[in-house]
């Protein structure tokens, strides 16, 4: 089985009228969309209220939309600030590293750790079961209506599109060569249904391959 890891990211529907927040990141159209002109400070203080669980070295945060990992010099990242958030969670000896994260475009929940040798371990695990094709993420999605099979696998390609002032991943019926050399990505994901009521559906997702 490999080691244990946290399972990766769930999301959750909100009721309608929920998504309004107060703090750096509330009073948005979209939750979770990082606003424009944020200042570092603001930022960290927006990532540390994001933390959603703690466990030894490992932090697991929800990352806003928009915030990318990695960047060019003097440009706001996750990476960027770091040291600031290690030092406002608390955490002196060891600065947090990046074990896995979603791209730019995504929120999700972004895996961090303070100690280098779990870092360097999990990264090896992550990488190992990429290359093997075995699901590192589990996902739950409430979906409207049944799917006709129990479970499965589905097969789609993605792209990423610019709608409404906001990038978003969205679905490509019957790609074509040109397609897949503009950037279009053929995804493959695993599902199982594991409740059913009211004309819906409680359905775990594991991808095997992604957009990103």
């Amino acid at each position: 089985m490999g080691p244990v890891v946290p399972e990766f990211s769930r999301h959750q529907r909100q009721p309608r009228g929920s998504c309004q927040r107060s703090g750096p990141l509330g009073d948005q159209p979209f939750a979770g969309l990082l606003p424009k002109n944020l200042s570092r400070e603001e930022l960290v203080d927006a990532l540390r209220a994001a933390v959603v669980d703690r466990k030894g070295p490992l932090v697991t945060l929800n990352k806003p939309q928009g915030l990318p990992v990695t960047g060019k010099p003097g440009e706001l990242t996750l990476f960027s600030v770091l040291p600031e958030l290690s030092q406002s969670l608390g955490l002196r000896e060891q600065e947090l590293q990046v074990v896995r994260a979603s791209g730019k475009e995504s929120s999700g929940l972004v895996l961090l750790s303070s100690c280098p040798q779990t870092a360097s371990r999990l990264q090896k695990y992550f990488t190992h079961a990429r290359r093997a094709q075995r699901p590192t993420a589990t996902y739950c999605a409430v979906t409207d209506g049944i799917p006709a099979a129990s479970e499965g696998k589905i097969q789609a390609a993605l792209k990423l599109e610019h709608i409404d002032g906001v990038n978003l991943t969205v679905p490509v019926k019957a790609p074509s060569r040109k397609d897949i050399l503009e950037g279009v990505k053929k995804t493959l994901s695993h599902f199982r249904v594991v409740a059913t009521g009211s004309g819906c559906a409680l359905v775990q997702l594991q991808p095997l391959t992604g957009p990103g």
